[in-house]
């Protein structure tokens, strides 16, 4: 179940569960008791407002200032294929978007607010930035879909590696190597060519034990997290705070939706449940010297025709390099190969880093998509697919 078409319900079809299907029926039926395991499922979307910088942008997006680099593409940097053979860039990435440098939204805190009410079942998330653990949600009510920088592990043996000590690497850009057997340390964070974490799979039926589901910041589009909303139970509410209608959302007979971006969604459920201020008090305490600087820089003034021609140009002429940097390095890959029956000795074989395949929606392989994002689409988690169940062995 992903960003499918689908048909509205009719508003004249009466309720199953709430008194309307308004802001205002939810927030009755949270009051009153009715709810109290609530699943949460969010996307990048709830991040925006935190300033964390997107991947995709032409402008401001990490990609495009990777470009000093070298990748053979930009997807390469979360290639774990490419990170066997080369982690620099990965850690240079790092260095830039690794937790404590962003402060939670209000959104996150409102997760947090679930919580501290009894109210919280589990958070499905999609997002790796871990705002939801610095906003004070525990790690035990979390399920990270795509893994996160919470925690680290060396790629061959598996053994947990301390967070303090690849806090100082990732400071430095330098590679971490595992304590057990020198084996490549990376962040949890779900590559192309890894499988989904075990938790995640494991709680997908999660939602059908659930009273309330609130979804938010998600375009829902890729597999299988987009089918969380789908594994309630017909007569359970689902509230939507997202820019679009995504998925199902909204052809349930408790369906309510807030078509609008996730902080102001937010804001308006807190007061129509008369937790405002407390939410406000909540989110304040997040405050520490020094986050909250990247969203100030974002607030920035219009530019003129000239600069957006300028900024344009500029863009082609980056998507021009990129692709000739990509044939380059096809090229000496494929003359690095040892072809058959060519005689042993001489230059070291490269390993083969295939560039990763389009995968369809059904596979339960890795999917970076939750932060291939760009300005335009804030408020929604943006497109990317993976074929459920698939075996394919193009990233290994």
């Amino acid at each position: 179940m992903g960003n499918e078409e689908s048909t509205p319900i009719d508003e004249s079809t009466p309720t199953q569960t709430l008194s309307s299907r308004t802001l205002d029926g939810l927030a009755e039926y949270l009051k009153s008791g009715k709810a109290s395991r609530v699943v949460v499922m969010t996307g990048a979307g709830i991040s925006t407002s935190a300033g964390i910088p997107d991947f995709r942008s032409p402008e401001t997006g990490l990609y495009a200032n990777l470009a000093r680099l070298n990748l053979p593409y930009a997807e390469a940097v979360f290639d774990i294929g490419y990170f066997k053979e080369n982690p620099e860039p990965f850690y240079s990435l790092a260095s830039e978007i690794y937790p404590g440098k962003f402060r939670p939204t209000i959104t996150h805190s409102f997760i947090r607010l679930l919580h501290d009410k009894g109210l919280l079942l589990k958070l499905f998330t999609q997002n790796i930035d871990c705002l939801e653990r610095e906003a004070g949600v525990p790690d035990d009510k979390i399920i990270e879909a795509h893994g996160s920088f919470a925690r680290q592990s060396c790629i061959e043996c598996k053994a947990a590696y301390p967070e303090d000590d690849i806090k100082i690497h990732i400071a430095a850009k330098t590679i971490p190597r595992c304590y057990e057997c020198q084996g490549l340390v990376k962040p949890e964070i779900v590559f192309f060519g890894e499988q989904l974490p075990a938790a995640f799979l494991e709680s997908r039926m999660v939602p059908m034990s659930s009273d309330l589901c609130i979804v938010m910041g998600t375009s829902l589009t890729v597999q299988p997290f987009a089918s969380l909303p789908g594994a309630t139970l017909a007569y359970t509410p689902r509230l939507l705070i997202n820019k679009e209608r995504v998925g199902d959302l909204g052809t349930g007979t408790d369906d309510v939706l807030l078509l609008e971006d996730c902080d102001s969604g937010v804001r308006k459920l807190a007061e129509a449940c008369g937790w405002l201020e407390e939410l406000e008090k909540l989110w304040a305490e997040t405050a520490r010297p020094g986050q909250g600087e990247a969203q100030s820089k974002n607030l920035g003034v219009a530019k003129s025709k000239d600069e957006a021609l300028e900024d344009e140009i500029e863009t082609l002429t980056r998507q021009v390099d990129e692709t000739l940097n990509l044939s380059k390095w096809h090229e000496e890959k494929v003359r690095s190969e040892k072809l058959p029956g060519m005689p042993s000795g001489g230059a070291t074989e490269s390993p083969t880093v295939p560039k990763p395949q389009p995968r369809s929606h059904e596979d339960e392989k890795s999917t970076l998509s939750h932060v291939f994002m760009s300005q335009s689409t804030q408020g929604t988690e943006p497109a990317s697919t993976t074929k459920e169940g698939g075996n394919s062995k193009a990233n290994e």
